[in-house]
């Protein structure tokens, strides 16, 4: 009862902690682009929106300004001074505004000096516009406006009635006239601030409606460019559901590749699936035999049932490790594409036939950095399998040399042993196949699982005869990492 409790209680502690775990949420692509584009366009249509406002703003103000210094100066122009000393248009001012009331533009001369410009004063130095009435423009006389002098005044300005002015004004020294008369001109800002609301107004909805176009542009781009996956998604699941066997090859350049390796996949995948039906069924063939003679003989009551059983015992081992090497090879080419140090399993197998064989020196020369595209255990099963034969049937020294050549790295495991044939070297890759006569234990399987294991890597192995040894020499090629 306590050993079931407590794997009950582990899940109920670590049950809160997973509900509480963070959730990375990953999203739709299409939001993301969409999303992303959006901000772009906005960022985009509000700097460039506000430098635009900017620049019509400023062109405006500057034609407004220019407009009243051309007047000033105009007015400057067609002045002189009359008989009595005062001051007169030789042409009269040819915007009509000036003669009507409250009009909104204004001019004013005045006899700086003096400042004798005040309402109902007929002074001859202080000469009004019409449109002025009963209001005066100020004049402040503790400056020189030798150039034309622009700045916005609310003197006009009322709780019941505002109107802003943009005043110019200069100070000018007429011929025939030792006095100093200021001229201003001045006009009512509200036009001008009429045009840039409506120029604000026209650049909000245009850039709006802009926006929203491109928006649009980005949605249907985004729908439009993102349909093959869509489609690749689509052919998946057929796959899945066995309607389908592969995806079509009619897709952009940019999704090609990705369709082409999931078609690459799942071949790899159905090569698997058929390797792995195949070795269960040469299995099931290689058991099936010794398995009916123990049955036979379990049933006959044979003297030699013990024996019997030992021997088919072992035939059955044989055939059972032969097949689990192959079956781990195949599931670790397909996990990965993994690289070993060729150096490195022969040291490990160099200490481990050290301690197993006494009286054999192996010897290892050539590249210490080679590297092969085998997982590292199952090259530690093929060089083992080939020294320790070297060991167990030479003469007592074992040689290996590591020789990369281009795109693949030969493995020489060579001895001083008496050799085999070549007539007969054939048989030695037959399963369970063995050609000494010593009694040495062994499975007969070594070379055989050696031949299989390299072929699934995409190598081989060959038998020679050894030129410095005289022995046998086992040449492993494997492909280079």
């Amino acid at each position: 009862m306590n050993e079931q409790a407590a794997p009950v209680t582990a899940a109920a502690e670590v049950s809160p902690a997973r509900r509480k775990a963070p959730r990375r949420r990953i999203g739709s692509l299409s939001r993301r682009m969409i999303g992303v584009a959006a901000l772009w366009i906005a960022a985009l249509l509000l700097i460039g929106g506000f430098a635009l406002d900017r620049i019509l703003t400023r062109s405006i103000s500057e034609s407004f300004n220019n407009q009243l210094v051309f007047v000033l100066n105009s007015m400057i122009a067609s002045s002189e001074i009359g008989p009595q000393g005062e001051v007169r248009f030789n042409r009269p001012p040819a915007d009509q505004r000036f003669v009507e009331p409250y009009s909104g533009l204004y001019f004013q001369i005045t006899d700086v000096p003096g400042n004798s410009c005040r309402l109902h004063d007929e002074s001859p130095f202080c000469y009004p516009s019409r449109s002025l009435w009963d209001r005066r423009l100020h004049v402040v006389a503790t400056h020189s406006d030798v150039k034309p002098h622009l700045y916005d005044s609310d003197e006009f300005s009322s709780r019941d009635h505002a109107e802003p002015l943009r005043i110019a004004e200069r100070d000018a020294i007429l011929p025939g006239s030792n006095i100093r008369w200021r001229f201003q001109v001045a006009e009512s800002r509200e036009t001008i601030n009429q045009q840039i609301h409506q120029l604000r107004l026209t650049l909000i909805w245009s850039f709006s409606a802009l926006g929203v176009g491109l928006l649009v542009l980005a949605a249907l781009q985004t729908f439009y460019g993102l349909w093959p996956l869509r489609r690749v998604r689509d052919e998946v699941a057929a796959i899945r559901s066995g309607d389908r066997t592969r995806i079509s090859d009619d897709f952009p350049a940019e999704i090609k590749p990705m369709t082409e390796e999931i078609n690459q996949l799942l071949a790899h995948s159905e090569a698997q699936a058929e390797e792995a039906r195949r070795h269960a069924g040469n299995l099931a063939h290689a058991l099936k035999t010794p398995l009916t003679v123990i049955t036979n003989a379990a049933t006959a009551h044979a003297p030699d049932l013990v024996d019997t059983v030992c021997r088919e015992a072992l035939v059955m081992r044989r055939q059972v490790d032969h097949h689990l090497a192959r079956a781990r090879a195949i599931g670790r080419r397909a996990a990965a594409q993994s690289r070993s140090t060729v150096w490195d399993s022969l040291e490990a197998v160099q200490r481990a036939v050290d301690r197993l064989h006494e009286g054999v020196t192996v010897d290892i020369a050539g590249n210490h950095q080679a590297q092969v595209r085998v997982e590292r255990q199952d090259l530690d099963e093929m060089l083992g399998n080939l020294v320790e034969n070297a060991a167990k049937y030479g003469g007592g020294r074992v040689f290996v040399t590591v020789e990369p050549k281009g795109e693949k790295v030969d493995i020489l495991v060579e001895d001083d042993g008496p050799g085999i044939p070549q007539a007969r070297r054939g048989e030695l890759f037959t399963r369970g196949a063995r050609l000494d006569t010593t009694g040495k234990p062994g499975t007969g399987l070594g070379l055989a699982i050696v031949r299989d294991v390299a072929e699934i890597y995409g190598g081989g192995i060959h038998l020679e005869e050894s030129e410095d040894l005289g022995g046998l020499l086992a040449r492993l090629t494997l492909p280079s990492g």
